[in-house]
Order: C-alpha cells, then structure tokens, then sequence
C-alpha cells in the first residue's frame, strides 16, 4: 500500500515534476513567471507543453482542457484529444506552447451581463501558470483565465488575478516605507473550510425540491434536530467515514490540501478545511473539491449538498474564508512580530483591514450574496448580515490606548507610542474565538464567516484583496510625502482607528439587539437579501475604488450587476414553480387522499356500530380539509405573484419585487404544506420527512 507522500499530488503537473522535466533554464524563466509575474517567453511554454503532454499520456491521459470558472459559479472545459494525424495512416501526439497558453471555446452560451451580443460568441482562455495543471479522469485540466472578444473578463479568475495585483502593488509600496527592499511578491493566502451534508441517494431520488434546487422547500420540523449537540465533533460513522476516506485521497492526489474532517453541528453536515495557500490556488481546489465531494458522493450511494440552506430549521452550511497576507519570503503582515518594528508595520496592515472593511461594507456583503446564502445569513448560528470585525479584547485594548494616548494597560502599563515593544505576541489564542462575528482576527488571519457553502470563494477574496488595496494606497500616497515617517505613520493609525471603530464588535452578533445598535448607533449597513446589496455595486464610491486599481472595467462591474441579481431571479423562480407543482400534483392529491381513507374508516365505524365516537376522524378530516384549501388558495397565488413577474424588464425591480411578493407567497405555502405533514398518516405523504433525510446515512 502506497503511503500518503507517495501519492500526494501524484495527478499534479507541479514544482517537482517541472524540475525533473524541464532544463534549468526553462525551469528558472517559469519560475519567474509564475513567482514575479514575468512576461512568458513562447519558448519556454513549447517546452512546458511538450513536457506536460508527456507527464500526462505517461498518466494514462488522452486529452486536454483548459479548465475555467465562467460566471455560473462552477467550472467549464472543452476536451481535446492530443491525436494529430500521421503521414502513414496514424496518429501522433502533440501538444504545442501555443495551445497551452491559449484556448478557444464557444463563449455563447455562458452568463455575460450584456457584455457581448448572441451572435458574438468568440472568447479566450488564458493559461494561469501561478495554478498548476492536473489530471481528472483522461483529462489534463489546464487552469485558465476566461475572456471575451474583446477583452472583458467573463469568469471569476481574472478579476481574482488582478486584485491580488493591486495588492501585491500596494502593499510592496508599504514595505518599502518600512526599508523592506528584498520583498519582491505580496500574496493573499486563503484557506476555507467547506461545510456540507450528506443524505442517501435513496432518499434524495424521492424529493423532486432536492434535485431540482438543491434545498428542500417542504418539510415540517423533525422531533429531533440538532437540540442536543450530539452531532457535533461526535464519532464519525462508518459510512460517512468511508466516504471521507476516499474523498481525501482523490484530493490529496489532486494536491488539494485536506487537512480536518468533523461532524458539524446539524445532523448529517461534516466539514472538511484545508491547509492554507495563495488565493487562487485556493480557489481553484475549492471548486475542485466541491466537485469532487459530489462525485465521490455518489459512488457511496450517496448525495453531498452543498446548498446553504437545505434544511429549514438547522444550520445552514459556509465555507469560512480565512485570509492573511504573506511575503514570498514567508512573513505573514498579520503577525505581529518580534520587534518594535514590525509591531508598528502589523498596526498600519491591521488598520488598513479594519478601514477596508468598514469603507466597503457593501462590497463585502456582495461577495456573498445568492439566494442561498440569503436563506442562511441570521439564521441558525451563521453570522448576520451586518458586518463587523471581531479583535478580541487585547487587541481591541491595544488599537484603544492608541487612539486615546492613554497607556496600555497590558502586561505592563505602558505609554502606546509606536517603537515601543508591548504589543502581544499571540504565539497562543489571548483572547476566546467569537463564532458569532461575521469577520473575526484568529492570531494571525481573519476568518470571513458569511461566504456561502455552494459559492465560489473568488467573488469574496476579490472585494477583500482589491479594499485592502485601497487602505493600503491612501497609507503610501500619505506616508511617502511625509516629512517625519514615524509621527504621521502614528497619527494615521489614530485616525483610522478613530474613524472606523464602530465596525469593530467584539460581542455576540447573534443577539437582536447588535443589529439595532449596528444600524441606529453605529450607522452600519444592514443588507438583508441579495436585492439589497446588488445594486450597491454601482455606487460611484465601489466602481471608482475598483476600477481605479483594474480590477474591473465599468462594463464589467455592469456585466457583474446584471448577471447576480439575474441568477437570483432565476434561482428563486425555480424554487417557486417547483414548488408550485409539488403542491398541487403530490401534496394535495395525498392530503386528499388520506381524508378519503378517514371518511371511509369513520363510516365503517357507523356501519358496525352506530354509537361508535367518529370524533378522531371527524377532526382530522376538517383541519385537512381546511388546510386543503388554503393549500390550493395560495398556489394559486404564488403562481399569480410569478405571472406579474413577466412585464417587469429591469432585473432591479424584478430581483425586488421577488423578495417582497414570491418569497412571501412561498412561504404561506409551505407553512399549509408543513403542517398538513404533521396530521397526514405516513403512509401517504408523498415525500421522505425531515427526520428521514437528516437521519437516513448510518
């Protein structure tokens, strides 16, 4: 048997294998492609690509893919072989630099916000050396970026890509200040934690909700949930165990970084988190591991839901996005580090966050935002929709004493002036994590809690990288025009903290009353549902900021407006009609069905003995009766709320007139629905419950 090392990343076209396959030339001008960002030569990437083909046919390969994240929030590929016809009847195979680096699919069909009329269907792959390429099935997948004809992003990699850019700019100019000379890359490092469930194929098969949304839109409360925290961090269970087992070694063989498994707090959700990397990468595993968890799923006969809210009334499911920055040296500028010096360089890098995320809020939120994570957000122990940063009480104590020019009151009291050696060390946790805070400092990174389980984590990393950015610019443009370094270096970390402590919240987010603090005291957004926060993309304040660093073109910023809140439409209006006829053709029909078998039982009852007391069924048959009809009432209406939906064009208006009227309508019925659950003999009901869907995988 193969040992874990051995096989690690055994299906990955990385360092090792570019080592052993290229010259040391080659080898040295990729390098400094993919670690400075250096234009690549079109000799170096023949090179590359004959021996890529090589690695991957000595895999068992028969074609290649470049391998995209389009705006569907999944991947995309196109396969082709490596065969080129040979003179005497044959075939070789071949693969050149110029395919590799460039690809061309058929770009009609994919989400572009207006970006490209239907008859403009041209559009390029560009090959991301910084992701290294790998083998799925017969495929070698070849990480890309994705653009349009004439040159719009149309994925979520390339905006990704230059966020991290901008970044990387930004925060090399603060390094300089500081007399770093020798740094030559910035990168942010992410590793997110993936929650899902896993329920039997058996029990998925029956729920037309589950395999058409990926969530349930019926389902009354099981008599046992999650009330006894006895899912959570238990023993994991054989067959959930044999699935993990495979899941990891498929990823590990993709050199994906799994690291933790648990059971998670609901029952049937686990948890997977992997070992930190740089963003893109990241991003890039995560998709793959999504895609992985599915398929691996099934093989158990099993099915991973990765919806946010597949189940009402218990957790939802999040991916928490912990970020930091770090140097291609390896210092994390989250650190505090062991010197004054570093101490006052962590503060202006802890300030910049603390600004970036109160300045731009709304941006924040949506990169998160999809009707899913709607469902989620407030609810069941996920974070609320408004947002604010968790410091922890020493450090909140620290950024304190320096707005107040007070002494710390730390270890020792001493007089906060930067170059002084007193700020903690956090080489152990000073302060309790706060699970309840949509963005929490953990020691050396911050946990962003609100992206959704079946999100790509690019849309987040991008609003984060590109904020930072901004922070970090403002701190150069003023720094490096100063006459004395350390008094205005001092003077702007006091502004900022002056400025922007009311996004600091280091209580509990779950509590009612932090949501009417936040917005009535603090003057914090509170952007409940995708509508709300959509259109705040357009604001003047978010497309300067982003485009002023070219993250996004106006265009694209437009493109990105149209396409989420038209998913969002799209997303809830299946739900609907899903629901619509789930009702009216299973639901009522089994109600029915059952007050028929009630009135027969109650007859025979009458037949053999007059006297006999009818008065169960008598009850049961009028409350379903009744319920009946208020199931066929608000069909109806939810179905007239989705006609009036046709002669609204503008996706604003659409987008908010379905959470003001559909969502509504949905709701109404599945209360009747839920309740005529509870009073329907099992028998008939149409659709496995709650308690056999959360309780099915042993």
């Amino acid at each position: 048997m193969r040992t874990v090392s051995e096989y690690f990343g055994s299906l990955v076209f990385d360092d090792r294998e570019m080592r052993a396959a290229l010259t040391a030339e080659v080898y040295a001008s990729l390098r400094k492609t993919i670690d400075e960002g250096r234009k690549l030569d079109i000799t170096v990437a023949n090179a590359v690509a004959f021996a890529m083909k090589d690695w991957a046919l000595s895999k068992g390969a028969t074609h290649f893919t470049h391998w995209f994240q389009p705006l569907t929030g999944i991947t995309a590929e196109k396969h082709d072989s490596f065969i080129m016809p040979a003179p005497d009847g044959g075939v070789i195979m071949e693969f050149s630099g110029k395919e590799l680096i460039k690809g061309e699919p058929d770009a009609s069909s994919f989400p572009n916000g207006g970006l490209r009329a239907t008859f403009e269907a041209r559009g390029y792959t560009a090959w991301d050396p910084t992701s290294y390429a790998f083998i799925k099935g017969k495929e070698l997948c070849i990480p890309t970026a994705f653009c349009s004809y004439s040159g719009h992003a149309l994925d979520k990699k390339t905006p990704l890509l230059r966020s991290m850019e901008a970044l990387n700019k930004q925060a090399l100019r603060i390094l300089r200040l500081f007399g770093d000379k020798k740094t030559k890359c910035v990168r942010p490092f992410v590793g997110c934690e993936q929650e899902y469930f896993l329920i039997t194929k058996e029990m998925y098969d029956k729920r037309p909700d589950l395999r058409y949304t990926g969530r349930t839109l019926f389902g009354a409360k099981p008599s046992k949930g999650q009330e006894m925290d006895d899912h959570y961090f238990g023993a994991i269970k054989p067959r959930v165990a044999a699935y993990m087992e495979e899941l990891n070694e498929e990823l590990w063989k993709l050199g994906v970084l799994a690291k933790t498994e648990h059971n998670e707090v609901a029952p049937a959700q686990h948890e997977l988190a992997p070992i930190y990397t740089t963003a893109n990468i990241a991003t890039d595993h995560n998709q793959l591991t999504m895609e992985i968890m599915q398929k691996v799923a099934r093989k158990h006969n099993l099915i991973c839901l990765l919806h946010e809210k597949p189940f009402a009334g218990v957790n939802g499911s999040g991916k928490h996005n912990n970020w930091s920055i770090a140097t291609d040296s390896g210092q994390n500028l989250l650190s505090p580090g062991e010197t004054p010096y570093e101490n006052a360089q962590f503060l202006l890098v802890l300030c910049a966050v603390i600004k970036a995320v109160d300045d731009y809020q709304d941006l924040l939120r949506i990169g998160v935002a999809t009707a899913g994570n709607d469902h989620r957000l407030g609810a069941n122990e996920a974070p609320p929709a408004v947002i604010s940063i968790f410091l922890g009480d020493e450090l909140t104590g620290v950024l304190e004493a320096i707005e107040t020019d007070t002494p710390y009151q730390g270890v020792k009291a001493t007089q906060m002036k930067l170059g002084v050696d007193v700020l903690p060390k956090f080489r152990r946790d000073t302060t309790d994590r706060n699970r309840t805070s949509p963005f929490a400092f953990t020691g050396n990174k911050f946990e962003f809690r609100m992206v959704g389980s079946s999100d790509s984590i690019a849309c987040s990393n991008i609003m984060l990288n590109t904020a930072v950015a901004e922070s970090l610019k403002i701190y150069a443009d003023r720094l490096e025009g100063a006459a004395d370094f350390e008094t205005a270096l001092h003077e702007m970390i006091r502004k900022t903290i002056k400025d922007h402590k009311r996004i600091i919240f280091n209580g509990n987010g779950y509590d009612g009353s932090w949501i009417k603090e936040a917005m009535e005291k603090r003057g914090l957004m509170n952007l409940r549902a995708t509508p709300d926060a959509v259109p705040h993309l357009l604001d003047k304040k978010n497309v300067d900021m982003l485009t002023r660093h070219g993250v996004y073109s106006e265009e694209e910023l437009k493109s990105r407006y149209e396409i989420t809140l038209g998913n969002y439409c799209k997303t809830v209006i299946i739900e609907a009609n899903t629901m619509a006829d789930m009702a009216r053709t299973q639901i009522a029909p089994a109600v029915e069905e059952y007050i028929a078998a009630l009135a027969n039982t109650a007859s025979a009852k009458k037949v053999l003995d007059s006297t006999l007391d009818c008065g169960y069924e008598k009850e049961l048959i009028w409350r379903l009766s009744v319920l009946n009809v208020k199931i066929s009432v608000k069909v109806k209406e939810l179905e007239e709320s989705m006609q009036s939906l046709a002669s609204v064009k503008e996706i604003g208006e659409k987008a908010a007139l379905i959470r003001d009227t559909v969502l509504e309508r949905m709701e109404e019925l599945r209360e009747g629905c839920d309740e005529a659950e509870t009073l329907t003999a099992k028998k008939y009901w149409p659709y496995p419950s709650y308690g056999d869907l959360l309780f099915s995988v042993n």
